[in-house]
């Protein structure tokens, strides 16, 4: 099982970016996918996440308007389609499986494996 997240980068604040994470070793439709992001010096929080059979979508209040999770089950990839970016949206964000059981969305024990993480910096 792997998960690769990629996208990120430098955007000026109003802007807009789109992470991916491709996924390989199962597939879209037996497993649910959320975000998180780790601002510098603060806790990982959870951003959104779509669920597995019937891709169901769930948002941070913070994100909640601004952001969009969708998938490609052919090519295996969620995307998080980010925009009116503010400099609080600055953080690596990460990619992560949800596992099977019963888990609040946010709660990252419910995420068994976790991508590399992408750098996302909205600065002026």
């Amino acid at each position: 099982v792997q998960l690769q997240a990629s996208g990120g980068g430098l955007v000026q604040p109003g802007g807009s970016l789109r992470l991916s994470c491709a996924a390989s070793g199962f597939t879209l439709v037996d497993y649910g996918i959320g975000w998180f992001r780790q601002a510098p010096g603060k806790e990982r929080e959870w951003v959104s996440r779509v669920s597995s059979s019937v891709a169901r979508t769930y948002y941070a209040n913070s994100v909640k308007g601004r952001f969009t999770i969708s998938r490609d089950v052919g090519e295996n990839t969620v995307y998080l389609q980010m925009n009116s970016l503010k400099p609080e949206d600055t953080a690596v964000y990460y990619c992560a499986r949800r596992k099977s059981g019963y888990y609040q969305h946010y709660d990252q024990a419910g995420y068994d494996y976790w991508g590399q993480g992408t750098l996302v910096t909205v600065s002026s």
